[in-house]
């Protein structure tokens, strides 16, 4: 990455510089380590603000009315350029893009960009093993099933999206036993606890406990989909309606 060349850089020509001015090798050695770790400090604080300011334009056109869902795909891409600069903004622009595709059902255009997220947002790693699961490549959702909750294990949603992945795939045993090690890194998490009772009674999980959370992994048909929305647009108005009393 060009802030870690540009930063080692630095450091070996001061390093040297100073080597042959008699600083001494030791000397020489440690001094240009902390301009190294300066450098690059400040250089990644300078790629990752370019980078934030591009995703807070992007969140910017998704909250519009309508959202810009198009411009906020082009802030993001545009900043992939910083990629180059700094490590796992890739990974992170990707995990954006891929999100934004998805959640308007461009499940095609998603895909590539899901497949380069980055392994600590667990939503974007959710849809991607969802994909996988859609594509009929169990191995490879369960793979990164495995790597997100390895990473985000206090994500109850996770593990339950995992567990109901694999029951869907057949998979009723394992997903019993997603669920147990889900409870043992969130103890007492009820929405867990209850999903777990379910399989063991042979009956449905309770996803839609989740809320939208839940539904933006689209596992959900568009009717059943479409029902939550108008559901929670009358409760809005209900709400609406109680405070101007």
């Amino acid at each position: 990455m060009y802030n870690m060349c540009i930063s080692a850089a630095l450091a070996v020509v001061l390093g040297l510089i100073l080597f042959f001015l008699k600083i001494g090798g030791v000397s020489s050695l440690i001094i240009a380590i902390i301009v190294f770790a300066i450098s690059f400090v400040l250089l990644s604080r300078l790629t990752l603000k370019k980078v934030m300011a591009a995703i807070e334009t992007a969140g910017k056109d998704l909250q519009a009315q309508p959202p810009r869902f198009e411009k906020a795909v082009r802030e993001l891409k545009d900043a992939l350029k910083y990629g180059k600069w700094q490590f796992f903004v890739d990974g992170q622009l990707n995990s954006q893009i891929g999100m934004i595709y998805y959640m308007k059902r461009d499940f095609s255009n998603a895909f590539p960009h899901l497949e380069k997220s980055f392994y600590k947002n667990w939503a974007a790693m959710g849809m991607l093993a969802v994909s996988y699961m859609k594509r009929q490549k169990k191995d490879k959702m369960i793979s990164t099933f495995e790597k997100a909750v390895q990473w985000n294990s206090k994500e109850p949603l996770l593990w339950s999206l995992y567990a109901y992945c694999l029951n869907e795939s057949g998979d009723l045993s394992r997903a019993k036993e997603v669920l147990a090690k889900g409870l043992k890194k969130n103890s007492g998490d009820e929405k867990l606890k209850d999903n777990l009772d379910s399989l063991e009674k042979g009956k449905k999980m309770n996803m839609r406990a989740y809320g939208d959370m839940w539904f933006q992994f689209h596992l959900e048909s568009l009717g059943a989909l479409q029902k939550h929305q108008m559901a929670a647009m009358g409760g809005r108005m209900k709400r609406q309606m109680m405070v101007r009393r």
